[in-house]
């Protein structure tokens, strides 16, 4: 009650004699969540409400009437008193039905009755409720949505700039109908909810084709589902833009610019490899080139290249996808993802016949692609032969524009983070730019993101050391000699630059 007792309780002496003269919402829907719109002056909406902390009905009604509203305290007698004044006497007396109650009681044996769930998928609240989290993701820039049944509630999170963040909470009873209205758009089973299941929305947001992905999981508490919002629109293709800039950017272009080789860009899930790739071949795609991508999946459509989907129930594979390109006179090969020995053993094939063949890996840093394509097979003398260089990268994210601030270190502050990025001390400046938080930045000091990156490129000396054996630390310190600048080194020129933070780039870079 605490909170509650901020919240103006409703005075029955203004409430008009009359409804609103337009009502959006059914009149279940009302009875149910106990809340009554009394006033509409077309810019505000005034609604008394028994449970003023229920904030998802507040939600959908706020979208539903696309208005702000003042939210009144008023007990549940008084809500059912005018409900029934206004909206069901005359009802009791044709005995019609409102067309568009919404049964939200929600029982286990629910679940096995699709039409019910698809019914109930399909009301205007539960759509508008959808409809909401995806379009409020769309506004803050969110990668990934993730709606996540929990004991008492449904945990709606956000990720944003590569962090998750809680978004807010959905009472219980919406989850089978939120999560069938989803399933419902991605073209999914509803009825099957003990296997995973992926499927694909596409959504127009303005002028932009937002292409999202589908991904269901069973957990103990429900249906875990998690959208990932691919906006073609919002995707930067140019190098400088992603982070790359001077002394890499040069050798970059030079790299992808080689007639033929392998060319690797490694890192986690989620660290921008694709982004990059797509940008490089974006640089080197003229009239005079053929170019060809296998993908899984084909996630933005480019001018003047031959894009393919994987689909692996049919075996086309990445490795069946790769042999047909061979005899495709291609000058460019994209692999979305060398996975196994096969496809490894083919781009390297690829690249010994003439052919530049860009890919990603997942591993930690550049050297370690050597011993991970060793590990699946390749003899090392093929690898030294055929890979021209590797491309280890994260994303870290990027000082907010409008609250950065210089902040200044301590001695014993710059000493831990010496220790941290393994340098001296004292090429570390006395202060650096941090966000502080804002309206704009969400309050966490950032907003968007972009790259950190080390570039192994391959010359004599490197390809000595491979051929030799030597292991990955060796490879590495050899790359560092011949001019290779470590992901920590890149990440703290851009923290001098004022573009991120040492916080960040430790995050990322453990």
């Amino acid at each position: 009650m605490g909170v509650e007792l901020f919240i103006p309780e409703m005075d029955e002496k203004d409430i008009p004699e009359n409804p609103p003269a337009v009502q959006l919402l059914s009149v279940n829907f009302m009875k149910r969540f106990q809340f009554l719109p009394v006033n509409d002056s077309g810019e505000k909406l005034q609604v008394m409400m028994a449970d003023p902390l229920d904030f998802n009905t507040r939600e959908i009604i706020r979208s539903t009437y696309s208005r702000p509203i003042d939210v009144f305290r008023a007990s549940g007698e008084l809500v059912s008193q005018y409900l029934y004044r206004w909206y069901e006497a005359d009802a009791d007396m044709t005995g019609e039905e409102d067309a568009d109650s919404l049964d939200l009681s929600l029982e286990d044996a629910l679940w096995d009755d699709p039409e019910q769930l698809k019914g109930m998928a399909s009301e205007a609240p539960v759509i508008r409720m959808v409809n909401h989290v995806i379009n409020r993701a769309l506004e803050l820039g969110v990668s990934d949505i993730h709606i996540e049944p929990r004991r008492h509630n449904v945990l709606v999170r956000y990720r944003i700039d590569g962090v998750l963040h809680d978004q807010e909470s959905i009472a219980p009873r919406l989850k089978a109908a939120i999560i069938s209205r989803v399933k419902l758009m991605a073209k999914l089973d509803i009825a099957e909810r003990r296997l995973p299941q992926d499927g694909r929305i596409k959504i127009r947001a303005g002028h932009d084709e937002v292409d999202i992905r589908v991904s269901t999981v069973p957990t103990h508490f429900g249906e875990s589902i998690v959208l990932r919002l691919l906006n073609k629109e919002n995707v930067s293709l140019d190098l400088k833009e992603l982070g790359f800039n001077g002394a890499l950017l040069k050798r970059f272009r030079s790299v992808i610019s080689t007639p033929f080789g392998i060319l690797l860009v490694t890192g986690p899930t989620g660290s921008g490899k694709t982004t990059t790739l797509y940008a490089a071949l974006n640089e080197i795609n003229t009239p005079d080139k053929k170019i060809v991508t296998v993908e899984d999946p084909v996630e933005y459509q480019m001018d003047g290249v031959n894009q393919v989907q994987v689909h692996s129930s049919i075996g086309l594979t990445f490795a069946s996808t790769l042999r047909s390109f061979l005899r495709h006179d291609p000058d460019v090969m994209l692999v979305g993802e060398i996975r196994d020995g096969e496809t490894a053993e083919i781009a390297v094939q690829a690249a010994l016949t003439g052919h530049m063949v860009f890919s990603t890996l997942h591993t930690n840093d550049a050297a370690g692609a050597v011993t991970r394509l060793e590990d699946m097979g390749i003899e090392r003398f093929m690898i030294s032969s055929s890979l021209v260089g590797v491309l280890a990268q994260r994303l870290v994210r990027k000082n907010c524009r409008h609250c950065s601030r210089q902040v200044t270190l301590t001695e014993e502050q710059r000493q831990g983070l010496a220790s941290d990025f393994s340098v001296a001390a004292d090429i570390l400046p006395f202060s650096y730019f941090r966000g502080d938080g804002c309206k704009l930045c969400g309050e966490t000091g950032y907003k968007g993101r972009v790259g950190i990156f080390e570039l192994m490129v391959l010359d004599e000396d490197i390809q000595g050391e491979i051929v030799a054996g030597s292991d990955r630390n060796r490879i590495f310190k050899k790359a560092v000699e011949k001019g290779m600048a470590s992901l920590k080194m890149d990440g703290l020129a851009k923290v001098a630059d004022g573009v991120t933070t040492y916080e960040e780039v430790l995050r990322v870079s453990r």
